[in-house]
């Protein structure tokens, strides 16, 4: 019997040889150019609910409209057997991003299935590594979690799994203005 798990599981992991271990945090994903992607929101203010289900390695949902100035809750549910994340930036912000989750997986801090312990304090480039950033959630296997997020209609966004080769293997989709 052929299964695709383990085909997922090694691009995954593929995708980690070509490291560059450089310094820097996690939550710096651009610069000062990087465009106003919104802000958090309040969940009370939300103007809709949206339901989630991450998957190995799609959403259910491909795209989503939102207005300038609205606020909606994402309500995420992690049904694949891998760590997900969903992820709102801008295509050069994952970019970045996906860096940050290479080094987060070569440091030992994050597997293919979830984030472990440790103290990178005394890690040179890694002393500020973690993952929680206001625009991003990370899910392991079955976990459910929610974010809030009001867009601010001056970027073109998407909403990613970052984690080494998801991205890549079609794990994106975007938002669109109506």
């Amino acid at each position: 019997m052929f299964s695709i798990r383990p085909l997922v599981a090694a691009f995954c992991l593929s995708a980690l040889a070509p490291l560059a271990m450089a310094g820097g945090s996690h939550g710096s994903h651009g610069d000062e150019a990087t465009p106003n992607i919104g802000q958090p929101g309040v969940a009370a203010q939300a103007t809709r609910t949206v339901s989630i289900t991450l998957y190995d390695n799609y959403y259910e949902v491909d795209a989503l409209d939102v207005k300038a100035g609205e606020t909606l809750h994402f309500e995420l549910k992690n049904e694949g057997a891998l760590l997900h994340e969903f992820n709102i930036g801008t295509a050069p912000m994952h970019k970045n991003h996906q860096r940050e989750m290479r080094k987060m997986v070569a440091s030992g801090m994050m597997t293919e299935t979830g984030m472990v312990e440790m103290d990178h304090s005394n890690m040179p480039g890694m002393e500020d590594m973690k993952h929680d950033d206001p625009n991003s959630i990370l899910l392991a296997p079955g976990e459910s979690g929610e974010l809030t997020w009001t867009f601010s209609g001056d970027a073109e966004l998407e909403f990613a799994c970052n984690m080494p080769g998801h991205y890549q293997a079609g794990m994106v989709g975007e938002f669109s203005s109506n």
